[in-house]
């Protein structure tokens, strides 16, 4: 007889169908082409990878018959090229021809790879900036992957010169993040050269890391094996995997016992912690909070961004806190003040950040004035990555907002102007999207649509003003839809 409660069921349930991830496959033909990755949720955990050939008719289109007969040809070693360069992102690129050498000159050779997408957090900070990986109480960290360098010219960017953003080629996978925060409940690391070495000398870089957070625990199943009523051995398993080959156990005491004279196998299972699966289901979709720290200097940015949902600043500090944070080659006299702070700091970051998916900015922006002559001081923000749906117009089109029967909208943050150079830049020319420093924080959007079931704006100079004349811009808006009475409170200052 096998006794569970409804409890454990259902969290196991959820555990294990969150489990069973789907593979997909990328095939590349040889020659200077692109080999891309991707995923939309989560990130790339790459299980084969194959440079060569295995069948006749993969890359075969226009190939004569002598290119495609070698069927026994694979280089070694490309599953940990690939690994290393793919593991922990959401996105990744490759060209082909990095692999070397020929494993079979004058076979056409193919590149494919298969990958899942793992449920993670990814957490960019730029250079100067410090990482802080954290769990939830009872979890530890493990990380995916990690990069120090610059992959592209859109993150980190903000005032930078042009100059110290053109390397995109400029990456450093490194097990630095990994062996430094592995198991630990919370891990602060900061992006530095002095940390990770230095890629690309000129260049603006930024930490890329991707961790899950788990339960360190191992459970004990203890399997008694009853004929009439006599125990016939015992049984020890030492991983939370095998649950799903024995079914969910009970975290309720168990008072099943065999019926007299029967002859029955019971499955008790005793937790050496209390494991609770279904609070871990809860936790995977709660809104999950994120610490920047960026020291100050006129050339760092603060890098807030959300996979899920969009920013809300919950606190902010400009100023110093303690002795110990962006404190590496610093003074002692500039590191004594630990009482320094700048008013408004957190109104600043609402005001710029909220409802945003990705947010830069300079400390520079806050610091308009000094709150402590000669103190080294850091910008340090908490916010949350809030639900909400995100929309975006290009300029002269309009923005729908709309909610299911009975909810209304609640707008959590908009924008009006240009904060990057790939939002609604289709067949524009490079005069009109070159300026990334025009955005407007608007609240007629709010105004206008907040307590509605669906409402209609014009992403229009018309309706919003113009704060950058010449530049192409758009719209972008977050909201939330809720029944009326039950809108999402204000965030809570703390500092």
């Amino acid at each position: 007889m096998l006794c569970i409660s409804t409890t454990l069921f259902l969290a196991a349930t959820c555990l294990l169908a969150s489990a069973d991830f789907p593979t997909e496959t990328a095939t590349t033909c040889e020659g200077y082409n692109i080999h891309r990755l991707s995923c939309g949720f989560g990130v790339i955990s790459v299980q084969t990878a194959l440079y060569g050939r295995k069948d006749r008719v993969i890359c075969s289109e226009g190939m004569s018959t002598y290119k495609t007969e070698n069927i026994y040809c694979s280089l070694d070693g490309v599953l940990g090229i690939i690994k290393k360069r793919c593991d922990g992102k959401k996105l990744c690129e490759i060209n082909s021809n990095v692999f070397t050498p020929d494993p079979c000159r004058g076979t056409y050779k193919y590149l494919r790879t298969t990958y899942t997408c793992l449920p993670s957090t990814t957490h960019v900070v730029c250079e100067n900036s410090l990482a802080h990986l954290y769990c939830a109480a009872g979890q530890v960290i493990t990380v995916y992957g990690a990069d120090y360098g610059r992959r592209d010219r859109t993150t980190c960017i903000y005032k930078q010169s042009e100059s110290k953003i053109q390397n995109t080629d400029c990456y450093n996978p490194t097990n630095t993040v990994a062996e430094s925060c592995n198991g630990k409940n919370s891990c602060t690391i900061k992006a530095s050269n002095s940390v990770f070495g230095d890629p690309c000398s000129g260049t603006y870089k930024y930490l890329e890391v991707s961790y899950t957070c788990e339960y360190p625990v191992t459970i004990v199943i203890e399997a008694w094996y009853w004929e009439v009523g006599v125990a016939k051995g015992r049984q020890y398993l030492g991983s939370s995997a095998h649950l799903a080959h024995l079914g969910p156990p009970s975290l309720h005491q168990s008072h099943c016992s065999p019926e007299t004279g029967s002859s029955e196998t019971m499955l008790r299972f005793s937790l050496r912690t209390a494991l609770l699966l279904a609070a871990t289901c809860l936790l995977m979709t709660a809104v999950s909070t994120e610490r920047v720290v960026t020291c100050d200097s006129n050339n760092n940015v603060q890098h807030l961004s959300c996979d899920f949902g969009v920013i809300s600043v919950q606190a902010a500090l400009y100023g110093r806190a303690d002795n110990e944070t962006c404190s590496q080659w610093i003074t002692e006299e500039q590191l004594n003040d630990t009482q320094c702070s700048q008013n408004g700091t957190t109104d600043v970051l609402r005001r710029r950040c909220d409802g945003k998916k990705v947010c830069e900015i300079n400390a520079n922006v806050i610091g308009t004035s000094d709150p402590c002559f000669g103190v080294h001081k850091y910008l340090e923000t908490i916010y949350t990555c809030f639900p909400a749906i995100h929309v975006v117009a290009c300029e002269r089109s309009l923005a729908h907002l709309f909610c299911d029967v009975g909810q209304v909208i609640f707008v959590l943050g908009a924008d009006y102007g240009r904060r990057d150079q790939t939002t609604c830049s289709f067949r524009r020319p490079e005069r009109q999207i070159q300026n990334v420093d025009c955005s407007r924080p608007t609240s007629q959007v709010a105004d206008s649509c907040n307590g509605k079931n669906s409402c209609t704006i014009r992403a229009n100079n018309s309706v919003f003003g113009d704060p950058c004349r010449g530049t192409y811009k758009y719209l972008e808006v977050s909201y939330v839809c809720d029944y009326p009475g039950l809108a999402p409170e204000e965030p809570v200052e703390t500092h």
